[in-house]
């Protein structure tokens, strides 16, 4: 069994951050139902067709689902969603800013209507702000929030390339959920992308607020410490290294590079002076990575005790051997067939994930409803209205 077996939790959700959420609960056991409008469903199912005519975003995060098509703005397709909600635990929704509050089901109005629902609305920017009636996309809330301003390098800000908003909001409100169902309470939650990616960029506000100082962007590189970055091979690899500490220092430049004087070097002694003088640092680590293979630097930092990686395409990850020995890959149905899928990241002793298939749209409808008591009649005066 599961952490959250027995637990329903209804969807109406689009793109990644509320599917994310859900699936992280599906992922811990609990019955996800997504609510899909019948005319094209999910817009994410057609960001692009390269998984046998899916899209790559769809089948990521939303595995194990069941999908039910009902068009919410007729009243039996309404009067049919808060039925499915008197028999859930959850609702968690993202849609466009006012569109819960025009249906009714606001986390205000479920308190009333369904009051044994934990109702979670993720949204843009939050309520009660000048930004809060905008749409908001991992793109623009991370522009918004500055992140882009730390990312790539000077002159050339870049977005990060996973979407961290999306992403981050959405194991938010997992996380909020969760602890809910934990402590027996049903109240609402709204989580907003700005709120999250705001938090994201704690360090980077504090260092500000307490120097005046913007931070560069500093592409593979840190603006913390030094040195901390990101070196070309004598076989053409790309090899990162990084210290995060002093001793971490005196050891990456006594036995790694074999650099007495730098370790000795007073201006470099301590991190800041470091930070100071990293061009001076990423000079001296270049010209050695430039000297030797790959695989003989990884060796040598490891015996050293100095953090290292080595910089990976997406095709590399695919075939990564560190995967392959956990058995991280599972195979997990979609309309196009089987494709393989990595296990969610916790590990949880004797427990498997379901890893259910991802949903063609509407596949579910008339096993949920007839669930819920429609008859057939009922079913069919669903479908006319559609």
């Amino acid at each position: 069994m599961g952490p959250l077996d027995g637990v329903t939790v209804v969807a109406l959700e689009q793109a990644v951050s509320a599917p994310l959420c859900t699936r992280a609960l599906s992922d811990l056991g609990a019955r996800v139902i997504k609510v899909e409008n019948p005319a094209g469903g999910d817009s994410a199912r057609y960001i692009d067709d390269v998984v046998g005519g899916v899209s790559a975003h769809f089948v990521w995060v939303n595995r194990g689902k069941e999908s039910v098509t009902l068009d919410l703005k007729t009243e039996a397709g309404l009067r049919t969603l808060h039925r499915l909600l008197d028999r859930a635990d959850v609702l968690v929704s993202n849609l466009t800013p006012g569109t819960t509050a025009k249906l009714g089901i606001a986390p205000d109005d479920l308190a009333t209507s369904h009051p044994d629902l934990i109702a979670v609305e993720i949204d843009g920017y939050g309520q009660g702000g000048p930004l809060s009636h905008k749409r908001a996309y991992d793109l623009l809330v991370q522009a918004e929030s500055g992140a882009c301003a730390i990312t790539g390098t000077p002159g050339a800000p870049a977005k990060p390339g996973p979407p961290m908003a999306d992403a981050s909001t959405g194991l938010y409100a997992a996380l909020s959920i969760v602890a809910l169902l934990y402590s027996g309470e049903r109240r609402s939650v709204t989580v907003s992308l700005f709120d999250t990616m705001t938090e994201l960029m704690g360090y980077a506000l504090n260092y500000t607020r307490h120097t005046g100082v913007d931070q560069q962007p500093r592409g593979m590189g840190s603006p913390a410490v030094a040195p901390y970055g990101a070196y070309r091979t004598a076989d053409r690899r790309t090899v990162v290294l990084g210290t995060t500490n002093d001793r971490e220092w005196q050891r990456l430049a006594r036995e790694l590079l074999g650099r007495p004087d730098l370790a000795d070097d007073q201006r470099l002694r301590t991190n800041p002076g470091r930070v100071e003088h990293r061009d001076l640092l990423d000079t001296e680590l270049a010209a050695w990575c430039a000297r030797h293979e790959l695989a003989y630097i990884q060796r040598r930092a490891d015996e050293a005790g100095i953090g290292n990686a080595r910089y990976n395409t997406p095709s590399d990850v695919l075939a990564h051997p560190h995967l392959a020995a956990r058995d991280r890959w599972r195979d997990i149905d979609t309309p196009a067939g089987p494709v393989p899928a990595l296990l969610p990241p916790p590990v949880i002793s004797g427990y498997d994930p379901p890893m259910g298939a991802v949903p063609a749209l509407g596949a579910h409808t008339d096993r949920v409803l007839a669930e819920l008591g429609l008859t057939d009649e009922e079913l069919r005066a669903l479908r006319r209205d559609v």
